[in-house]
């Protein structure tokens, strides 16, 4: 396959996207996909890579004398000096600015795809900006119908709302967001596993997928006729099928993907199986994101022991996905 160039935000500077980059660099086991254009601030992965015990000589991403895959540094700088582990909402301004000019240089074909190391959303929002996450303001920002989906091997858990409180959920599960969400999952397994119709299982709401009524009828007046008329059209949607038995063998043999209906019912199964090394892909945009599947880890900024498996397969993913969409 071809290479690719990928755009990649180091996300909260005090947290331990540096740290990963650094390590994945410094890794021999990892073969850089393509070109990866690391968007940071110099002194912060400088002065973090001395910390580390680890070289950072990467080459300007304008650098026109380089070809092929391998690191490349783009500088943005930090409003202030960062300390790794102490947040400071002075530099949440740059983590937004590492995210636009990713964003923009994807939908402007400069760059393959994008991948994210971790941020923090409350020093973005303590900073006073309206902020949810990765994945609504990419949405914003490119455009697209965002559906948030987790991989870990085959395992792959959609979700049809995402970050929201839990009291909000059941008024977020609406026949028409539901039958959109459905759609760009159905649509992105075909393009990603070459299948007509992929085999999606779809839980309820409720437990028990409601009980008949019994539980909580959003399964017999929202979910359930959802899926049938989505069934009618041809899209394998089976459900509502209730959580606590769905992650078993027996249901997952055969499943393509899976849609949860909030974030905590399907991404803990999923982390447990696969926790260090899934990925966070957002379907439904123009362009290709993968990102980690963990947070900031305040606590192991520059202590060395960050696993960057997670931050490696997003890579991995993000060149994957680009290489069949340009296919």
């Amino acid at each position: 396959m071809a290479s690719v160039r990928l755009v990649v935000s180091s996300g909260e500077p005090a947290g331990i996207g540096p740290d990963l980059l650094l390590a994945i660099a410094a890794d021999t086991g990892f073969r850089p996909p393509g070109e990866l254009v690391v968007l940071g601030d110099r002194d912060v992965f400088s002065a973090r890579a001395e910390r580390l015990g680890l070289p950072f000589d990467w080459a300007p991403a304008d650098a026109s004398t380089l070809a092929g895959p391998g690191f490349r540094f783009h500088h943005l700088p930090t409003p202030v000096p960062v300390t790794p582990g102490r947040l400071d909402p002075a530099n949440a301004r740059h983590v937004l600015e590492m995210l636009d000019h990713a964003a923009d240089g994807c939908h402007a074909g400069r760059y393959d795809g994008l991948v994210t190391a971790p941020l923090h959303k409350g020093v973005i929002n303590d900073a006073g900006i309206a902020f949810t996450g990765h994945t609504e303001y990419l949405a914003d920002r490119v455009g697209g119908t965002p559906v948030m989906m987790l991989v870990a091997g085959t395992l792959r858990v959609a979700l049809a709302t995402t970050h929201l409180p839990l009291a909000r959920v059941p008024g977020a599960i609406d026949g028409e967001t539901l039958s959109t969400v459905i759609e760009t999952l159905n649509a992105a397994m075909v393009e990603w596993l070459d299948k007509s119709q992929p085999r999606l299982l779809v839980a309820g709401l409720n437990p028990h997928a409601g009980e008949s009524g019994h539980l909580g009828d959003e399964e017999i007046r929202v979910i359930g006729p959802t899926l049938e008329a989505l069934r009618a059209r041809g899209i394998q949607a089976i459900g509502p099928l209730p959580a606590d038995t769905l992650f078993t063998p027996r249901h997952l043999d055969g499943a393509d993907a899976v849609l949860a209906m909030y974030h905590d019912q399907g991404l803990p199964v999923l982390k447990y199986a696969g926790f260090g090394r899934a990925v966070n892909v957002t379907l439904g945009l123009p362009i290709v994101r993968t990102s980690v599947d963990h947070g900031t880890a305040l606590d192991l900024a520059g202590s060395g022991r960050a696993e960057h498996g997670s931050l490696a397969a997003a890579i991995d993913l993000a060149a994957e996905l680009a290489q069949r969409k340009a296919a």
